[in-house]
């Protein structure tokens, strides 16, 4: 279908531009009159830009609270199609309202939920279509939708906590930065006649602060935009190239500090939503090829495919997990329990409770831990600094027979 680009005004007399998917004129002024708007202009756009709005996407904030909206007209007994009319009316117009009356559009032209949420893979990942679909083959769509809305929401929730920590360690990096770089290309250049005036001869560590400043002095354009040029040379390079985007992965997850957190990070994503699958239905070795690209990370999702190619050779799921050897004993002692009792959808929520308690843990402890480290870093700069200024002065100043 094609793009038009359109002018409209409301009934409060505001007008509005945007684009949206229709397949003629008439249909595209029947989706704005349903929204409430009138029609004054349109064009059609060129193809070849593609979806003016699949391209987009939506914040976590707005799918959790349409997941929970729609999960709780549809637990009330409200039809899908009222339930989606209802949610976009109760919306200010924005891009998702066009999406929403795109999803209506194709249930009423006989899709079902899963297959229009399909239509819009920036916004409604693969694993939420799939949930989806298997909520409507088990009639069980409510229940479904709450634990999508559940796991949307602590992901969300995780990413705040992962942000508000690391704040104030960022905000202290970058005044160490600015401190250093004001003493090497304005302090120390109005200090270095001074030192060399003494006449003493001039220590290693004040001849290699000298030599720092300089080339702060000289190169300062080069070493504030080297981390950005090695950003996004690395991430070039791994785009264009597999095995060092696979080295690349794995020296993420060993960094110092961050390394295990964000490991914990993915493997709980990944716990997650193995449970959600396997607890709504889904097949162990389809919940793993699925849940295995939402660690995001090939180290990772290798390990998950080994995991899940044992498996299918007829290998315990807990034997193969373990043969990995990247996720902890006491999990794989919980699916062997599972195995065990029959009980495996128990056993994977406890896996998935087991790293939602580590992060969280994890995150207490990483702040108190940064913040240290920054002090004793920006306090052993200044001494190194001042002791490089100041020793050359008392050495002189020592050599002075009274």
């Amino acid at each position: 279908m094609p793009d038009y680009k359109f002018r409209t005004i409301d009934a409060a007399g505001k007008i509005r531009n945007d684009t949206m998917v229709a397949s003629n004129p008439m249909e595209l002024e029947k989706r704005l009159g349903s929204m409430g708007f009138d029609l004054l202009s349109y064009k059609e756009q060129n193809k070849a830009g593609g979806s003016a709005f699949r391209s987009k996407s939506i914040s976590r904030r707005e799918l959790i609270n349409f997941t929970f909206h729609i999960e709780q007209l549809i637990k009330s007994g409200v039809p899908l199609i009222d339930s989606l009319k209802d949610i976009r009316d109760s919306l200010e117009y924005s891009h998702f309202t066009d999406i929403l009356q795109t999803v209506i559009d194709d249930i009423e032209g006989g899709k079902t939920l899963s297959l229009a949420l399909a239509e819009h893979p920036a916004i409604f990942d693969n694993v939420y279509v799939t949930l989806v679909r298997i909520g409507e083959e088990t009639g069980q769509l409510a229940e479904v939708l709450k634990d999508l809305a559940d796991t949307i929401r602590w992901q969300d929730e995780l990413v705040s906590q992962t942000k508000k920590i690391m704040i104030y360690p960022a905000i202290v990096s970058v005044i160490v930065l600015l401190v250093v770089a004001f003493l090497m290309m304005y302090l120390m250049p109005q200090l270095l006649p001074f030192i060399k005036n003494i006449g003493s001869d001039i220590p290693l560590h004040t001849q290699i602060l000298i030599d720092l400043s300089h080339i702060f002095v000289e190169y300062w354009y080069l070493i504030f935009s080297a981390p950005f040029v090695i950003y996004f040379c690395l991430k070039f390079v791994a785009r264009k190239n597999q095995n060092f985007k696979y080295y690349l992965d794995g020296v993420k997850l060993k960094i110092w500090i961050f390394g295990p957190l964000m490991t914990k990070i993915k493997l709980a994503r990944f716990a997650n939503y193995f449970a959600m699958m396997y607890s709504s239905g889904i097949t162990v070795l389809d919940s793993l090829k699925i849940s295995e690209q939402m660690v995001d990370n090939l180290v990772l999702e290798d390990s998950i495919d080994k995991a899940r190619t044992s498996i299918s050779e007829g290998v315990m799921i807990s034997k193969s997990f373990e043969a990995v050897g990247v996720f902890p004993s006491m999990i794989v002692r919980m699916l062997k329990v599972g195995e065990d009792t029959g009980a495996m959808d128990d056993a994977l929520l406890n896996v998935s409770y087991f790293y939602n308690r580590e992060v969280k843990e994890s995150i207490d402890k990483i702040e108190p831990t940064i913040l240290p480290i920054l002090t004793v870093i920006l306090g052993g700069i200044m001494m190194w600094i001042m002791m490089a200024v100041l020793g050359p002065v008392y050495d002189a100043v020592s050599g002075v027979k009274l």
